[in-house]
């Protein structure tokens, strides 16, 4: 698309988002490219795709917006992950305890919408890395992998009608269901462990339906769903049989080996409208 954007900050969490923001930004012209990572999340690989990177602990605030000032970052963007039991174990500083002692709810969109209202304090916006992933985000009609059954299609728009509201609620932005039944609902455990419990749930035959969404008012700057080739692996070793995700509105990465692993275990991933 051609950027006109000379230097961007990338707040990089865990798995492969951050380095996809990455490859695709300086593809797309970005002259400068400055990650921060967190100590025991971000993969060390950041370090190769950006031209300085500086490392944090979960919960040092100051010292992100600190490291952001002295490399002349004045727009950056944030991708990944961070583990949801770390969010327990951190010490925040001065800047980020004052920060969470304002608010009156904790969830991802509260805690990075004033993470957010920091970095802007100090001159720092924090903008959508959307542009540089539309292409990533299935529309209508994608489908890749097996065929669904009927009743297989039912429990997809089931689920997607579930997930839709449970994301709602703030609660999470993924379900488990089989037969009409709604096995498990993501909560703070994150994606992974909601599709271990619901497959485990589904017996020993599996056969259970997973549907990732996006909030109705999903903030795109921060938080963005995906899904890559992990989620597919745990999806196989749970059973899993469809994976249905938000058209237009999920991320899917690594999708070579996502189409590879689909056909071996006979799986789909299909985007739904909801």
């Amino acid at each position: 698309m051609g950027s006109s954007i000379d230097s961007l900050g990338i707040i990089a969490g865990s798995h492969s988002l951050p380095l996809e923001i990455a490859r695709r930004a300086r593809a797309d012209g970005v002259g400068r490219l400055v990650g921060i990572g967190f100590e025991g999340e971000t993969s060390a690989e950041m370090g190769d795709l950006v031209d300085a990177m500086g490392w944090v602990k979960v919960g040092q605030l100051s010292k992100l917006i600190r490291f952001f000032k002295k490399e002349g970052v004045t727009r950056c963007v944030m991708g990944g992950q961070i583990a949801p039991k770390n969010l327990f174990k951190i010490r925040p500083d001065l800047r980020a305890s004052a920060l969470l002692l304002r608010l009156k709810e904790r969830n991802a969109h509260t805690i990075f919408g004033g993470i957010a209202d920091e970095l802007e304090k100090d001159g720092i916006e924090l903008m959508e890395a959307t542009p540089w992933l539309r292409s990533l985000m299935p529309g209508p009609g994608f489908q890749i992998g097996s065929r669904l059954k009927p009743d297989q299609q039912n429990d997809l728009a089931f689920g997607a009608r579930i997930a839709k509201e449970v994301s709602r609620l703030e609660i999470g932005q993924s379900v488990v269901v089989k037969e009409g039944t709604v096995l498990a609902v993501e909560g703070f455990e994150g994606t992974d462990r909601c599709l271990r419990r619901g497959g485990e749930l589904a017996g020993k035959k599996g056969g259970a339906i997973a549907v990732k969404v996006a909030k109705l008012d999903h903030d795109m700057r921060f938080d963005i769903p995906c899904v890559g080739e992990a989620t597919i692996r745990t999806c196989v070793e749970s059973g899993i049989t469809v994976l249905g995700i938000e058209a237009s509105r999920v991320i899917v990465l690594e999708r070579a080996k996502i189409e590879a692993l689909l056909a071996k275990h006979r799986m789909a991933l299909i985007a739904v409208s909801v």
